[in-house]
C-alpha cells in the first residue's frame, strides 16, 4: 500500500501570519488534499521570549480566514521538550552524540581561527572524542551531534533538484543547550518523525537546515521525508518582501478588502504554474497542484494583479453572497462599525438592490463599502465638491420639479422611475442628462454612481423623495427651466 501523504505547516508564533507563510500553508494544504492525505499544524513556540498567545491567535485566525483547515489537534512544540531530550539520550547511548564542555572563550577562538583559514566548519571537535572524565567541574555541557567528517550529505529536493553538501564543511551541531532545552534543528526532526510527516514543504531559506536535519535523521536511523524548498516571495522591485512593500500579514489583506478566494488564487500562482491558466477554483487547484511545477526563482508580488483578480471574484458573486462577505469584513475595516450599526433588514434590502450595479467597478470590499456609502448615509447626505458644484440654482429647481414628478410613481422600479424622468425632461425641453445629473448628485452626493434609475430603485421612493427635497429649491420658480412651463405627468 502507498504511504499516506502527511504535510505540515509549522509557523513560529512571533507575529502575524506572514503572506509568505500563508502561501507555504496553502501549498502544503493543496498537496495533501490532492492525494487524500493530511495537513498537520505545529506551532513552533520554543522561543519563549518572542512567542505570544496573541501571535498564535493571529496565525490560527489567518489560516481560517484564508480557508485552510488542518487535521487533528494543533501540536505545540514546546510541550514536547521532554520527548526531544529523550531522543538525545538515545543518541548519547548509541554514540551518535556527545557532551561538549567548551567554554565561550574557546568557541570564540575556534571561530576566529576558522574564519582566518577560510573554513566554514567553525567548531573543531574539541570534545568529540575526549574522555568525559576530563570535563571541568561545575560546567553544564551542550550535547552535539557527532556528524560525519567525510563524504557528503544530499537531498533530492522536489523543487531545487539534487542538493549536495560536503560533510567536512558541516559542524557538529548542538542538539541540547546547556540548560537542557532542545534546539530548533533537533525539535523539528523529532516532531516531523513522530507526527508521521512524509513531505516537508517550506521556504528555501530553510534549505541549509535540510543538511543538518538529514544528518539527525541518519544518526537516528529514521526515514527522511521528501523535501520541497519553495522560493521566497519578493517585492515588486525584486528585493525580499518587507514592510516598505506594503502589507506583510494576511490580516492586513483582509482589512484592505480582499476576498479569501482571491487571495488563495493569487498565492497559488506565486511561483506555481499550470499552463496559462490564471483563474482557479479551489477544486481546480487541488486537482492540478504538484511540487515539480513550482519554479526555482523568487516570485514577485504584484499588487495591481491581486487587485484585478480580486475585482474578478467580487463580480462573480451574487448580491447575497457579496453582502455576506461585506458583513464578515466590517469588524476589520476602518469605519466598519458605522455600517454594522445601521444594518437593519430594510438597509440590507437596499444594499442587495444596489450591489449588482456597484460591484462592476469595485476592486476590493473596502471600495464596495465606500461606493455604497450613499445607500446608508444619514440625511442630509454629504455632497462631494463635484456634486456641490453641479447643484446650481437651476439644477435645484429641476430637483423640485422631479419631487413632484416622482411622487405619484407606482410601482417604484428602475423602469417606472426612468419613464417618469424622461417625461419630465421632455415636458421641460431639457435633455435627460440635465435631469439625471442633479438627480444623481442629490441622491448619492457624487457625480458618479451605478445607473441612476437603479439607484432610485435601490433607495426606495420615500428615501429618494426625502433626499431630493433636502437639495431642491422650493421657491416659486421651482420646476422651471428656460421659460418652459411645468406640465403634470400622469399614467405612471
Amino acid at each position: 500500500m502507498p504511504e499516506t501523504v502527511v504535510t505540515r505547516f509549522a509557523p513560529s508564533p512571533t507575529g502575524f501570519l506572514h503572506i509568505g507563510g500563508a502561501r507555504t500553508a496553502l501549498f502544503n494544504w493543496l498537496y495533501a488534499r490532492a492525494r487524500g492525505g493530511k495537513m498537520l499544524l505545529r506551532i513552533e513556540d520554543t522561543d519563549r521570549e518572542r512567542s505570544t498567545d496573541a501571535a498564535i491567535a493571529a496565525i490560527l485566525d489567518g489560516l481560517s480566514w484564508i480557508g485552510l483547515d488542518w487535521d487533528g489537534d494543533t501540536v505545540y512544540q514546546f510541550s514536547r521538550a521532554a520527548r526531544h531530550r529523550e531522543v538525545v539520550e538515545t543518541l548519547l547511548a548509541t554514540g551518535g552524540a556527545y557532551r561538549c564542555y567548551a567554554s565561550q572563550a574557546e568557541l570564540d577562538a575556534m571561530r576566529e581561527k576558522a574564519k582566518a583559514e577560510g573554513r566554514t566548519r567553525l567548531y573543531d571537535g574539541l570534545w568529540r572524542d575526549r574522555d568525559p572524565a576530563t570535563a571541568p567541574a561545575g560546567v553544564k555541557p551542550v550535547i552535539r551531534l557527532k556528524s560525519p567528517l567525510t563524504g557528503e550529505t544530499a537531498i533530492d529536493d522536489q523543487v531545487q533538484g539534487r542538493v549536495v553538501w560536503q560533510n567536512e564543511n558541516l559542524d557538529d551541531l548542538v542538539l541540547l543547550r546547556s540548560d537542557g532545552n532542545p534546539t530548533y534543528m533537533l525539535a523539528v526532526v523529532v516532531d516531523d518523525h513522530d507526527m508521521g510527516v512524509t513531505h516537508v514543504i517550506r521556504g528555501d531559506d530553510h534549505l541549509t537546515n535540510a543538511a543538518r536535519q538529514k544528518q539527525i535523521y541518519d544518526a537516528l536511523g529514521w526515514s527522511v521525508p521528501t523535501f520541497a524548498h519553495i522560493p521566497l516571495i519578493h517585492g515588486p522591485d525584486g528585493s525580499k518582501m518587507s514592510k516598505r512593500h506594503g502589507a506583510l500579514g494576511v490580516d492586513a489583506y483582509r482589512a484592505m478588502g480582499y476576498l479569501p478566494a482571491a487571495m488563495r488564487n493569487y498565492l497559488v500562482r506565486l511561483g506555481w504554474s499550470h499552463g496559462d491558466q490564471e483563474i482557479f477554483s479551489t477544486e481546480e487547484m487541488v486537482a492540478a497542484f504538484d511540487l515539480p511545477q513550482i519554479g526555482r526563482s523568487p516570485a514577485r508580488f504584484d499588487f495591481a494583479k491581486l487587485e484585478s483578480l480580486n475585482g474578478h471574484y467580487i463580480r462573480s458573486l451574487d448580491a447575497p453572497a457579496l453582502l455576506a462577505e461585506i458583513e464578515k469584513v466590517l469588524p476589520h475595516v476602518a469605519q466598519g462599525a458605522e455600517l454594522a450599526a445601521k444594518l437593519t433588514p430594510e438597509l440590507r434590502q437596499k444594499l442587495l438592490a444596489a450591489l449588482p450595479g456597484l460591484k462592476e467597478r469595485a476592486k476590493t470590499l473596502v471600495d464596495l463599502i465606500e461606493q455604497a456609502r450613499f445607500v446608508y448615509a444619514d440625511r442630509p447626505i454629504p455632497l462631494d465638491d463635484k456634486a456641490r458644484g453641479l447643484l446650481t440654482p437651476d439644477a435645484r429647481k429641476i430637483l423640485a420639479g422631479l419631487v413632484e414628478a416622482l411622487g405619484p410613481v407606482a410601482p417604484w422600479t428602475a423602469e417606472t422611475t426612468e419613464e417618469a424622468v424622461r417625461r419630465f425632461a421632455e415636458a421641460r425641453g431639457i435633455k435627460l442628462g440635465a435631469a439625471a445629473q442633479p438627480l444623481r448628485a442629490a441622491l448619492t452626493g457624487r457625480t458618479t454612481s451605478p445607473g441612476i434609475f437603479d439607484v432610485l430603485a435601490a433607495l426606495g421612493q420615500a428615501e429618494c423623495l426625502a433626499r431630493l427635497t433636502d437639495q431642491a429649491d422650493r421657491g416659486p420658480a421651482a420646476g422651471l427651466s428656460q421659460g418652459v412651463t411645468a406640465a403634470p405627468i400622469s399614467g405612471l
